[in-house]
């Protein structure tokens, strides 16, 4: 006799040549024992109950399972093969004794059943646990792995998404290109034709860092105050927030409108625009009849490269520790806050931006400029103070120029971006992000720095225009486009 194993599992039985007459009894027995049978069909069930257990898991956890339990049945259906296979050179003797233990094993049925149910439940539960266990590995195993390729990507990437992205946002008015026109007016101021009026108050206001620089903007107060302007120099504190810089800024132009009833002219340069910005958007109904323009000089509008890889997660603050020396140098030596780099990032502004846009009526003129590259720029020193010696017999003390490497340093960060992002910038803001959505741009050809606005260098080409003189042009030319504002809403009311 042969036996062997169906395709479900259960165990089959066919009769060969046999000599005896008595050949077709023993697979009558064997079908009729309830031990094998039963076991077959219990393991059958157990199968297919954990099947759908774990139909979460992966596609070829199960699959091994069930083979697993089938091997176990093929390896209980051989022993059998095998007993048969030797019954047959028997004696019919031999064969009626094996019949008969086979008939003493139904009596011992029950108890080999229930033996047979606890070793399956055993193997299954361990197989089970096995199985849980690893694809619980395995998840976790792939989710770290995603987030090391995630992290990796945003590091390679750093702000490359992130640069313009005012330019491409739906909904953002279009610019005009007012270069043309400013270097006319440039032109004019350097020949001598100062053409703006008195009837205004100029308010300078300085970017980060600019308290300890008292030099920031002084040139250009005093160019203006040579001209009979009244011309004032913001006083806050630069290492402050941007909405802290706003409420103060506002209090500025308050007392200025109060005190002399001329509206206010204003101009900032680097974070200084983006406070002056804010405190419009936040203030535009208590300051509307109190402002007649403003002009934003390399301000990052849209925000900065070199803030957002500082401080942004998985970027070179993370593995150079400059978020960190960042931080002990604003919020411990300069005594500020980190809120004030934070506020330049891509993120912070791209969500005060949302909630608080620039009035569409407000004019508005934006500036900006590239670093030059130029082996020059590594002699070039900007004048940020004074340091005054002690009197000497003369009674008078003496004041030597203090003077920083500031166009090196610019030009080594221009070319970091240039290099990393292929952007064009001054240093510290690119071209595309210091543009304000709706405001006439002036796009400057000649090569200038971030810090050239604000600080002068004894090496200053005197055949080109001063930064003070710069700044004239920009407000001359502001002037006109809140005429020009002012002539379009007449014509519309009538």
């Amino acid at each position: 006799m042969e036996s062997g194993p169906s395709r479900n599992g259960e165990l089959t039985t066919s009769s060969v040549n046999d000599s005896s007459g008595d050949g077709g009894l023993a697979p009558q027995l064997f079908t009729s024992i309830p031990a094998l049978s039963e076991a077959a069909s219990y393991l059958s069930q157990t199968t297919s109950y954990f099947s759908q257990c774990f139909t979460g898991l992966a596609d070829e956890s199960v699959p091994r399972y069930d083979n697993l339990m089938e091997q176990e049945m093929k390896t209980l259906s051989s022993k059998h093969v095998t007993s048969s296979s030797s019954s047959d050179h028997m004696s019919s003797s031999g064969r009626w004794s094996q019949i008969s233990e086979s008939v003493s094993d139904v009596s011992a049925g029950p108890s080999l059943d229930n033996e047979n149910r606890r070793r399956s439940n055993r193997s299954s539960s361990q197989d089970s646990n096995q199985v849980v266990q690893s694809n619980q590995n395995t998840q976790n195993g792939f989710s770290i792995f995603q987030g090391l390729i995630s992290r990796a990507r945003r590091t390679v990437r750093g702000s490359a998404d992130d640069i313009g992205w005012l330019q491409h946002s739906p909904g953002m008015p279009p610019v005009e290109d007012g270069t043309k026109r400013f270097m006319e007016l440039l032109d004019n101021v350097r020949k001598g034709e100062h053409k703006l009026p008195d009837s205004v108050v100029y308010l300078l206001v300085p970017g980060l860092f600019s308290n300890h620089g008292p030099l920031y903007f002084v040139n250009t107060k005093m160019f203006f105050s040579k001209m009979g302007l009244a011309c004032h120099i913001a006083k806050i504190h630069s290492e402050a927030s941007v909405e802290t810089n706003a409420r103060e800024i506002k209090e500025y132009i308050e007392e200025i409108y109060w005190g002399s009833r001329k509206r206010v002219l204003l101009l900032g340069h680097s974070k200084g625009g983006v406070d002056t910005a804010a405190a419009l958007s936040l203030y535009w109904s208590d300051l509307k009849d109190k402002v007649a323009g403003l002009a934003l000089a390399q301000s990052p509008y849209g925000g900065s490269p070199i803030a957002s890889d500082i401080l942004r997660e998985g970027q070179l603050g993370d593995y150079v520790q400059l978020r960190k020396i960042m931080e002990i140098m604003i919020c411990k030596v300069l005594k500020g806050d980190l809120q004030a780099l934070e506020d330049l990032t891509y993120d912070k502004r791209r969500e005060f931006l949302t909630k608080h846009p620039l009035p569409p009526e407000l004019p508005v003129v934006s500036f900006h400029t590239e670093a030059s590259l130029a082996p020059a720029v590594l002699a070039t020193f900007s004048h940020v103070a004074h340091a005054e010696l002690p009197a000497v017999s003369n009674g008078r003390s003496t004041k030597l120029p203090v003077v920083m490497p500031l166009a090196a340093a610019m030009a080594a960060c221009a070319q970091l971006m240039q290099v990393r992002y292929g952007e064009k910038s001054d240093g510290l803001v690119t071209r595309r992000d210091a543009e304000v959505p709706g405001s006439v741009v002036v796009r400057l050809e000649r090569k200038l720095d971030h810090a050239w606005m604000v600080y002068s260098s004894p090496s200053d080409d005197p055949g080109e225009a001063s930064a003070s003189q710069v700044c004239e042009a920009l407000l001359a030319q502001l002037v006109e486009v809140g005429q020009r504002r002012r002539h379009e809403c007449s014509m519309k009311d009538e």
